[in-house]
């Protein structure tokens, strides 16, 4: 039996506690692999780094500010690119809150950013089809973990008008 081999990446999926509204990144033209989609932060590990160390690197590297980690959303796999194990990725989501939402500041790596409560989020994204798929199911789980939570995350009810499939 072979070993499997993969690289590991993160995903923070950044909600502000002030209004309950989740940040969309919209990536480079520029980049190699889905450019131009709506996305959260994402990101590789680096060898010997851990899952959270890279998570609070590529916030810091893609939106400016630090984020505070809330809770687990779950796991991702896929294959970047050709489904070849050069390119399989597993990964880790977060969900992730921002101390001061208005500070951040996006890198080259995205050309513009947008604040949208999760119903917002599902009517904007569902138009630019299969590629907004994975964080549609992102923000609905967040919505779903933070209703049944008995911990109160940042006093910001989840978004009541969203239907979860």
């Amino acid at each position: 039996m072979n070993t499997a081999r993969f690289q590991g990446g993160i995903a923070a999926i950044i909600r502000s506690s002030k209004d309950n509204r989740y940040l969309l990144l919209k990536r480079s033209p520029d980049k190699d692999f889905q450019p131009e989609i709506w996305e959260c932060v994402t990101g590789r590990v680096k060898q010997g780094e851990g899952f959270e160390d890279a998570l609070y690197r590529e916030v810091l590297e893609e939106v400016g500010v630090k984020p505070k980690i809330d809770f687990f959303v779950g796991t991702t796999h896929f294959y970047r690119g050709d489904s070849i194990p050069e390119n399989e990725l597993l990964g880790i989501v977060y969900c992730c809150s921002l101390a001061e939402p208005d500070k951040i500041r996006i890198s080259n790596e995205h050309t513009t950013y947008k604040w949208c409560t999760a119903t917002e989020a599902m009517k904007f994204l569902e138009p630019h089809g299969t590629n907004s798929t994975w964080i549609i199911t992102v923000i609905s789980r967040c919505e779903e973990l933070i209703r049944l939570s008995p911990r109160n995350f940042g006093n910001a009810p989840t978004d009541t008008s969203l239907e979860l499939g």
